[in-house]
């Protein structure tokens, strides 16, 4: 794959992204919910399966007050670590809280409503049943 530079006709590979970067950001979230007591912590590597993200972080809080203070915390870390652009969804109800920084999507959920939605089932790769086919 090559990317075309504006005001040029030079050709440049595109240059996959540094992989060191990738696991000290996936370090840092892990250490920052670790550190906030966020429950059932799960990391999806995602590379190869959407251009969305490059990994997704799952995690679960005790209660609404929780899931609010581990985003917080998780916020706090990632703008000390140079993420400081997240973009949140869900933080006043704090059910199910969505932090995306564009290499990563972090999702923090109360148990029941991960339970309900099961987010890491459905990107995860390891399936024992066959896809069926609708239409």
């Amino acid at each position: 794959m090559t990317a075309t530079h504006e005001g040029t006709d030079t050709n440049a590979p595109l240059l996959p992204q540094d992989s060191s970067i990738e696991d000290a950001l996936l370090q840092c979230i892990l250490k920052s919910l670790d550190d906030s007591k966020a429950e059932e912590i799960v990391s999806l590597d995602l590379a190869g399966k959407t251009s969305v993200a490059d990994f997704m972080v799952v995690a679960s809080g005790r209660s609404h007050r929780h899931v609010g203070a581990v985003t917080d915390h998780l916020l706090r870390d990632l703008k000390e670590a140079g993420y400081g652009n997240a973009r949140v969804e869900g933080l006043p109800h704090c059910d199910w809280v969505l932090v995306d920084i564009g290499d990563a999507i972090i999702h923090i959920f109360r148990p029941e409503v991960r339970g309900f939605y099961n987010v890491e089932k459905m990107w995860s790769t390891e399936t024992t049943e066959p896809t069926q086919y609708i239409g």
